[in-house]
């Protein structure tokens, strides 16, 4: 009974990534630092770095699409800024 309670909790488990990047003609200040850093390493061939966030999200529920629109619903709210910044979820 209990491997059949444990089988039954590890299906209903779904687990998101999120990737919140600034938009393209957002300026990326933390992302020039960076880049600048890595440049006066000797890594000239460097064209460009852009900062940005990564969650990763479990959710209990077996339904695929209900997860990843609450997914969706947490980036809106809390998680990026739709202003200046993108998001993507993947399931994973």
């Amino acid at each position: 009974m209990a491997k059949q309670l444990r089988l039954n909790l590890k299906k209903n488990k779904l687990k998101f990534s999120v990737t919140v990047t600034l938009k393209k003609d957002v300026l990326d200040p933390q992302g020039k630092v960076v880049q600048n850093t890595l440049q006066t390493l000797g890594m000239d061939n460097l064209k460009s770095i852009r900062q940005g966030k990564y969650f990763e999200i479990e959710l209990d529920d077996s339904d695929s699409k209900t997860a990843e629109k609450k997914v969706n619903d947490m980036c809106k709210k809390l998680l990026a800024n739709l202003i200046i910044e993108d998001y993507k979820v993947s399931k994973i």
